[in-house]
Parts: C-alpha cells; sequence; structure tokens
C-alpha cells in the first residue's frame, strides 16, 4: 500500500479505511460487448488537491470516486505465516457503515493478484437527499483475503495504473 493516511498505519479491526481523492461526473454511453468495450466518458469534478469543504453528492446521483492510496497487489504467492505454504493474495472492498446509513451504494469489485494502482468506485445516491462528504474522508474499507490454489494469470488488464475510463472503444484483453 502506499499514500496511507497516518490513521491507517494502525488500522483498527480487519480492514483498512481508503480516502476518496479524486470525484468523475460520467456522460455518454458506454458498451461492452463480446471482445470490445468501452466505458461512458468520465470528466474530474473534484480533487482533494484542489477543492476545499465538502463535495455534495445529489440526490438520485452517480460518481465515479477515486482513491488516494495505491495498491500493489504482487503477481505471484507470498507467505502470509512462517510454516505455512505461500497463497496469492487479493482486496475486497466494502463501504463504510456511514455509507449505507446515508443511503448510499458504493459498487466496487475485488483485485486481482498483478493489479497495482488507485483504485476506481461507484458511488451512487439512492436517497432524497442530498449527501456530503469531504475530499480525503475515508469512504472504503479494504481488507486483504489469501487466494488459495492456483490462477491462470495474474491481471495485465488495461485497467492498472488507475486508469478511471477508457478513452475509445478498445479490444478487451
Amino acid at each position: 500500500m502506499e499514500n496511507l493516511g497516518e490513521r491507517e498505519k494502525n488500522p483498527e479491526g480487519v480492514g483498512m479505511d481508503l480516502r476518496v481523492g479524486e470525484v468523475y461526473k460520467i456522460s455518454g454511453k458506454g458498451y461492452i460487448g463480446l471482445k470490445d468495450r468501452k466505458t461512458p466518458n468520465a470528466e474530474k469534478i473534484a480533487d482533494v488537491r484542489k477543492h476545499k469543504g465538502p463535495f455534495t453528492l445529489e440526490a438520485h446521483s452517480y460518481v465515479l470516486i477515486h482513491t488516494i492510496e495505491k495498491v500493489n497487489v504482487p503477481a505471484e504467492k507470498i507467505v502470509i505465516e512462517e510454516g505455512k505454504a505461500p497463497v496469492y493474495i487479493m482486496p475486497h472492498v466494502y463501504p463504510r457503515s456511514t455509507l449505507q446509513r446515508s443511503g448510499i451504494l458504493l459498487v466496487a469489485t475485488k483485485g486481482d493478484p498483478g493489479y497495482s494502482g488507485t483504485l476506481t468506485f461507484g458511488l451512487a445516491n439512492l436517497s432524497d437527499v442530498d449527501f456530503e462528504f469531504d475530499m480525503g474522508a475515508r469512504l472504503v474499507n479494504l481488507v486483504w483475503d489469501q487466494v488459495h490454489g492456483e490462477i491462470s494469470r495474474p491481471y495485465a488488464g488495461q485497467w492498472k495504473d488507475g486508469r478511471v475510463s477508457a478513452q475509445k472503444l478498445e479490444r478487451q484483453i
């Protein structure tokens, strides 16, 4: 992990909280086919380095958020516990409970062995009222899990290094 906040250098519980660093509004059409894909356009509308004060996620709206933290998931098996066989590891992402208590849906996925970069998630405000969060606030909780057995190959996809959207129709790997 890179760019951890002070609190996460000694995390509580089993997970590490990640902070929102950028917010993106999506527009245009997305497409996923048998061989090709295209994501909607993503326009940065807030950045922790420039945006002061809270960000408002309006009722019934959707944005993408990008973490400040960067994960580096080993592509090879590692030893977790001395005397035990090496295993792959992968991060699972969960919402902080304040999000779900506020009607906010976190749209997330797992991270594969071999992925390196910042993480991008969707936030949907399902409620009838606006929701505010500060840039740099801890919104998600990352938990590392062991993967037993073999994988056919580590992640080598186009989303490595924290890319937010595809600029054009592209071939899926």
